[in-house]
């Protein structure tokens, strides 16, 4: 009987500290998440090279052409909004023809090919850390020769002219490493008429509009 007693005390007794000890443990608060960070920015002077592939909105004709490309971004800590401004200029051979007869059998080609073109522009993205989603506008020119050959009569007539005007688009901007990274772009551009003329014939062209698709690389200096 005593035996029973004592060992009821006892478990009493472990009992009782027991709740003491957990009543007096400390509460652990739980850290704060750390902060976000974005791994990467876009801030900074770049510069690459590009080509494609352009046509005319008129007609069936076009081609190719290479360039260069030189920009700045802007990309505010925190933000996921860059701006910036790019300056791409390319040599083209983007051109269309036409061959008709005028008269017995003589036959008359007239070629128009856009040689070079260009563009100052402002952009705008979104960026999802290496992915940049953008769009771009602003100024535009380009060099386009207008030619006219008779072989025939030994007729070989050209003109050539600068036109300006505005160019609008976008793409999408992907860094493959902190420094470089690779863009895919589609460009509409509209240029304004100029006058030709083809051994005294003169007239206006027209508005020049052509679409590209470019492809290309930038090196990003950090």
């Amino acid at each position: 009987m005593k035996r029973l007693l004592l060992a009821g005390v006892a478990l009493s007794v472990a009992t009782a500290a027991s709740a003491a000890d957990l009543r007096a443990r400390p509460y652990a608060k739980a850290a704060p998440p750390a902060a976000v960070v974005a791994a990467y920015n876009w801030s900074g002077f770049y510069i690459g090279a590009m080509g494609g592939y352009g046509w005319e909105s008129e007609g069936d004709g076009g081609g190719g052409f290479g360039g260069g490309t030189i920009g700045y971004n802007w990309q505010l800590p925190g933000s996921q909004f860059v701006f910036g401004v790019e300056v791409d200029a390319a040599g083209a051979s983007i051109k269309d023809s036409l061959t008709a007869d005028i008269g017995g059998g003589v036959l008359a080609t007239e070629e128009l090919k856009i040689n070079s073109f260009g563009s100052v522009t402002g952009r705008a993205g979104f960026a999802l850390d290496a992915a940049l989603i953008y769009a771009k506008g602003g100024f535009a020119w380009a060099n386009r020769k207008d030619s006219l050959s008779v072989p025939a009569l030994g007729v070989s007539l050209s003109d050539s002219q600068s036109h300006t005007g505005y160019t609008i688009g976008g793409g999408l901007e992907y860094l493959f490493t902190p420094n470089w990274s690779a863009k895919a772009e589609y460009m509409y551009t509209s240029l304004g008429s100029e006058t030709y003329n083809l051994g005294g014939d003169v007239f206006d062209s027209g508005t020049v509009d052509f679409h590209t698709i470019k492809v290309g690389v930038n090196y990003h200096f950090r």
